[in-house]
């Protein structure tokens, strides 16, 4: 730290006043991230770029689902650097998130050129205001309750998962908005 900082944060404290925080950063490479809303008026947002200094941060307004056959849906996307997934590793990932945060595995069965059920597998992982590390195995993951019960269960085939959607957990009928930070995310062995 420079003397040029002490000094000021000192007379900050003096003065009565919070000295300013140090930026955190974190080892994200923008590259790897992007985000989808849907056609229907739900909207992302972020200053700047979408990584800076290393951190994902945006920001997002889900609109409640238009009808029975058109829901609405907001996602932060980490597109596998190394492609598919070849092993079971452990997901680490370093978060902040306004809501309770659902994790899933994008796997080519369920995506668009899939069997058409659309469907995840999915880990919910809470709330959190200030930085939380979680890790989960594949083993955390299940199919969610809405999945149609015609829908082929595959079970998760890592080399067919290429993506980990981050979305936060709004409900159909109210929408709602929600902000996500990412700092770190790794698949550890």
């Amino acid at each position: 730290m420079s003397k040029y900082l002490i000094i000021s944060a000192i007379a900050l404290l003096v003065a009565g006043c919070s000295p300013p925080e140090l930026p955190e950063t974190g080892d994200l490479d923008a590259v790897h991230w992007r985000y989808a809303t849907d056609p229907h008026g739900s909207t992302a947002s972020y200053e700047g770029e979408l990584v800076q200094q290393g951190i994902a941060r945006i920001e997002f307004q889900r609109v409640p689902r238009v009808d029975e056959r058109n829901n609405s849906w907001v996602e932060l996307i980490y597109d596998l650097p190394e492609g598919p997934l070849q092993s079971e590793p452990q997901i680490e990932l370093s978060y902040q998130s306004s809501t309770n945060l659902v994790i899933k595995l994008s796997q080519r069965e369920y995506g668009e050129l899939g069997d058409q059920s659309y469907a995840h597998y999915q880990a919910v992982v809470p709330a959190a205001d200030d930085w939380q590390q979680v890790r989960l195995s594949l083993a955390d993951f299940h199919r969610p309750d809405w999945t149609p019960a015609t829908s082929v269960d595959h079970g998760i085939v890592p080399p067919h998962v290429n993506a980990i959607y981050l979305v936060p957990d709004l409900t159909d009928d109210k929408g709602g908005e929600a902000r996500v930070l990412v700092r770190t995310i790794k698949l550890l062995p």
